[in-house]
């Protein structure tokens, strides 16, 4: 199954923080599921990292290596998912979520996410 992890859950297993959900942990260790991140993420990341607040330690291009070392695949935000970001009804406003789950739908792709709000949308989500 091709699985779309959300920056929570990247950043969070990028960190082997416990706040992984034992679910993603068993999802992104199981070797029959394709892992992709979006570039949605890493521009999500590097805007946070510009900020400079001294609770985000992620580095963004540190994230996005180690993604690709660790066998993620990328998936390019395209006009398609802009489009479909845009008719999505407005259940969360986070533009970097609303992309995320656009992409899910777009491509037949499940997204994977904490977050109960993500998780109200219809179509392949899941919330771990």
């Amino acid at each position: 199954m091709k699985l779309l992890l959300d920056t929570h859950l990247l950043l969070w297993a990028s960190e082997d923080s416990p706040r992984l959900p034992a679910l993603a942990s068993s999802q992104i260790a199981d070797f029959e599921n394709i892992l992709l991140f979006s570039a949605a993420s890493i521009w999500e990341i590097s805007i946070k990292h510009a900020k400079g607040l001294e609770s985000f330690h992620a580095r963004p291009g540190t994230v996005w290596e180690g993604l690709l070392e660790n066998g993620y695949a990328e998936l390019a935000v395209l006009g398609k998912h802009a489009v479909a970001a845009g008719n999505l009804p407005p259940i969360h406003k986070d533009p970097f979520d609303r992309i995320l789950i656009a992409q899910a739908m777009v491509e037949g792709i499940t997204l994977l996410t904490a977050d109960p709000v993500i998780a109200q949308y219809s179509g392949p989500i899941r919330k771990v």
